[in-house]
């Protein structure tokens, strides 16, 4: 076990995966919907093979994408970005050319080196995903910034050590872990000087899970949350011996195989049922409502990346129509952090849904992250409330 923790982090490969002028890392996110005036450079994208340890703090492998910009400073600031759900292993942001690369080319085309985890089991990862563990992705994260610092040194692009950290929906939740970790000193080269997540599920117990039961979040995405979370937290806190036990029939004898890491996610909710309360066997469906034992234990150990005083300022984005996180996380996040004394603004979108947050969200966080770096000014103030519109066309 020692020599596993010795060997955190430790890089094992680097494979080039892509290259772009700045012109053509516009075209990518004008084609996502993205606002790319931010784009100052073309970008280098490569796959990052690194040690870490699973769950049970056995030693494995991960991978993550590190982007550097064609351009700028010799030596850079560095992001984090963490990325949200994917069930399929394929589109984790170093195998894919899609949505979980837009933090990455956005930053990094702004100046700033970009490290983004696949997470364990997915990219090119071995095993399951461990989906929602927060301790488990947190320390792939923190290996990932260790190989990623070794990697930019080799490329002839070293760190500064300033760290920003991102992340969108089960990533939001992921960098406020990240940066509670780095600040208590999971690895001492890394300063966190910023933290801005994009709907988080900070609150499992109090406002995610509730809000499966109250019409809160929309029947298609509880399906495929509740399932993820059940396969996966079920190997590490047992709810079940048989999914029978969990699920109805026929979803019992199919839920495992569609959520092996290689199947789509529309195919895994076609394979399941249309409502969580149809999904679930009677006796399941209300432990779940009203949890207790190891259910309860499960979501009260990702519910603590907000109970911390960052250093940093924080600045939180949220959307009032998003069925996927309702805005409550936010708000329970928002009002732990200010209570512990930090420096924290929700930037609330208005009427937009979870994706539609995201893409309203993205370019702010890179103008945040200017800010805080003194490229334009920027104020902070205590735990505030920001409306802002999102642009015309979003979903």
């Amino acid at each position: 076990m020692g020599a596993a923790r010795d060997r955190r982090g430790e890089l094992v490969s680097v494979t080039p995966v892509a290259d772009h002028d700045a012109r053509a890392v516009k075209a990518f996110l004008a084609g996502k919907e993205i606002a790319n005036d931010s784009v100052r450079y073309g970008v280098r994208a490569y796959r990052l093979t690194y040690r870490t340890v699973d769950p049970y703090g056995k030693p494995t492998t991960a991978t993550g994408l590190l982007t550097l910009p064609k351009g700028g400073a010799h030596r850079l600031d560095l992001v984090s970005d963490t990325h949200g759900t994917m069930v399929k292993r394929g589109y984790a942001p170093s195998a894919s050319e899609d949505f979980g690369r837009v933090p990455s080319y956005l930053n990094a085309s702004a100046g700033r080196a970009v490290a983004a985890p696949d997470y364990l089991g997915l990219g090119e990862g071995p095993g399951p995903h461990p989906y929602m563990d927060t301790a488990s992705s947190v320390t792939a994260s923190v290996d990932m910034l260790r190989a990623a610092r070794t990697a930019a040194g080799r490329l002839g692009r070293p760190l500064t050590g300033d760290l920003y950290a991102t992340g969108f929906s089960q990533g939001g939740q992921v960098a406020m872990a990240l940066g509670k970790a780095l600040e208590q000193g999971a690895d001492r080269h890394f300063r966190v000087k910023a933290l801005a997540p994009i709907s988080g599920p900070y609150d499992l117990e109090g406002q995610e899970m509730p809000a499966l039961f109250d019409g809160r979040v929309n029947d298609t995405s509880g399906v495929l949350y509740t399932s993820y979370w059940l396969v996966a937290q079920n190997r590490l806190h047992h709810f079940y011996d048989d999914p029978g036990e969990a699920f109805r029939a026929p979803y019992a004898s199919r839920v495992e195989g569609l959520l092996d890491g290689t199947h789509e996610e529309e195919d895994v909710v076609k394979g399941l049922a249309p409502t969580v309360r149809q999904l679930l066997t009677p006796a399941f469906y209300e432990r779940l409502n009203h949890p207790s034992g190891a259910l309860l234990d499960a979501l009260r150990s990702a519910d603590h990346s907000c109970d911390w005083k960052p250093a940093a300022p924080v600045r939180l984005y949220t959307g009032d129509n998003d069925t996927d996180v309702p805005v409550g996380n936010a708000r329970t996040c928002a009002r732990t952090l200010a209570g512990e004394g930090a420096r924290v603004r929700v930037t609330d979108q208005g009427a937009t849904d979870h994706f539609g947050t995201f893409v309203a969200s993205a370019p702010q966080v890179v103008r945040f992250f200017d800010g805080v770096s003194g490229r334009v000014a920027d104020q902070y103030q205590p735990f505030a409330c920001q409306k802002a519109q999102a642009p015309v066309g979003l979903p």
